[in-house]
């Protein structure tokens, strides 16, 4: 089974992400969910920029648009076929299962 690559995110959307908790008063866990975020990595965000130490993904400012969107399409295709692997699994089994 593949593993899901590791996602990096740049500063500005670490603190737009921690804008939606503190501004518009989302929950950290609807905002993470909107976000695609695990509530734990919003929490740490919340708690870095309160102590004013917010910064991007080591790397993540030095990609281009292009080389974000690839990565992010790379990430999303590992899910996808992680979730097709299940399906898969599931089909077989519950064929046999019938029989």
């Amino acid at each position: 089974m593949e593993s899901i690559p590791r996602r990096r995110f740049t500063s500005e959307f670490k603190t737009e992400a921690v804008k939606l908790v503190t501004d518009q008063r989302l929950s950290q866990g609807e905002a993470a969910r909107r976000l695609g975020l695990s509530v734990k990595s919003l929490n740490k965000w919340v708690g870095q920029a309160k102590a004013g130490q917010l910064t991007g993904s080591p790397g993540a400012d030095r990609l281009t648009p292009e080389q974000r969107r690839i990565k992010e399409l790379e990430r999303e295709l590992a899910i996808a076929r992680m979730e097709r692997d299940i399906l898969k699994k599931a089909t077989a089994f519950f064929a046999k299962e019938s029989k």
